[in-house]
């Protein structure tokens, strides 16, 4: 079973104030674990497509995730493509040194594509390799793939076992409870993994039929840490840092992987470690920080996909950088605007000079 992190077992940060000083605070003795790579608290960002790009990626490690992964790279797509040609997919496997502990994640459904896909990404030099067993869209789990393996285990376990004998790096599993409510087999999917040398496993707590809808089920993460002795990292719907620690408290999971709550406010992830760490919340973010994050995410952009890269890749990320203040989402819209990257930079740095008063009450 994996440590239980508390100093407090009794504390709930949910039911008491930050400034309580009956919050229980991390002990730092005790580090969250995959292989050789540590992480104390271990907050994650989560793969997501067309988000978790590397400019995000770099962005989100600055502001405190402990381990971040790539948008999740078809096995298929990255062995069919042409050399000469574009390579979409094997632009995915792309990362800066900044960005480590990093893991790239893949997804397929058939096991010899995979094992050769576990190859190609091991040769870019990840820290560990990521296995999606729980993307739910149709397009992705009824081909087999993602969530899909939820209802053929012994492919899962074919799939798993081709990855693991093809790379040297530690090998983890994302994954959700089951493929529906009649279907849950988290526990026994658990101790698979653990048995074929899966180092942790990240659960999405809704099975594939709820999607991101409906409730999360927190509960099945002691019954699985009953059962197995690999780390377990809890995954849905946290948004906060009170959720954070309530995720840790309640559950005693290993590790806490934001995903949406990282697109609508990224720095989560350095609330989140003050809070641990102090019991205290931070204030929210300024304009002038806000402004400066969004530009500074443009430059990345620019600087690894080039200016039209940027100008699209960045639109789906305004929406966090600005949330919550007034004229939010007509700011949104002019920023997404934009065809030309130096008029769309002019805009950013004047923003940064608006008054702060702009934040809403």
């Amino acid at each position: 079973m994996g440590q239980d992190r508390r100093s407090d077992p009794a504390a709930n940060p949910s039911t008491g104030s930050a400034s309580d000083e009956s919050i229980a605070l991390f002990d730092p003795e005790v580090m969250f674990r995959i292989g050789p790579i540590t992480a104390d608290p271990g907050i994650l960002l989560a793969p997501m497509e067309d988000v978790s790009e590397l400019p995000f990626r770099l962005i989100c490690r600055e502001l405190g995730a402990d381990i971040v992964y790539t948008e999740f790279v078809n096995a298929e797509g990255l062995l069919r493509e042409d050399p000469n040609g574009p390579r979409r997919a094997f632009r995915k496997l792309r990362f800066a040194e900044a960005e480590r502990p990093l893991a790239i994640q893949l997804y397929g459904a058939a096991s010899l594509s995979m094992e050769k896909a576990a190859e190609i990404a091991s040769a870019q030099h990840p820290d560990f390799i990521d296995i999606n067993c729980g993307c739910w869209v149709s397009n992705v789990a009824l081909r087999g793939a993602g969530a899909g393996l939820l209802r053929d285990l012994p492919q899962m376990k074919e799939v798993v076992s081709r990855v693991i004998g093809a790379t040297h790096l530690p090998v983890t599993v994302k994954t959700r409870l089951g493929w529906d409510q009649q279907s849950i087999r988290i526990v026994e999917v658990a101790q698979m993994l653990e048995d074929l040398g899966v180092q942790a496993l990240a659960i999405h707590c809704r099975t594939r039929a709820q999607g991101h809808k409906g409730a999360v089920a927190y509960e099945w993460i002691p019954k699985v840490k009953a059962e197995v002795s690999i780390p377990i990292i809890l995954n849905g719907d946290v948004t906060s840092p009170q959720m954070v620690k309530d995720a840790f408290d309640s559950t005693g999971c290993d590790g806490v992987m934001i995903g949406r709550g990282a697109i609508r406010h990224p720095w989560i992830f350095r609330e989140s470690q003050h809070y641990l760490k102090t019991g205290a919340l931070l204030p929210e973010p300024s304009w002038q920080e806000r402004a400066d994050l969004c530009l500074k995410h443009l430059q990345l952009a620019v600087e690894h996909d080039g200016p039209q890269g940027a100008l699209v890749g960045t639109r789906r990320h305004y929406a966090g950088y600005f949330r919550g203040l007034r004229g939010a989402a007509q700011l949104r819209a002019e920023l997404a605007s934009y065809k030309e990257l130096a008029p769309l930079l002019d805009r950013l740095a004047e923003l940064r000079d608006t008054d702060p008063e702009r934040l809403a009450a």
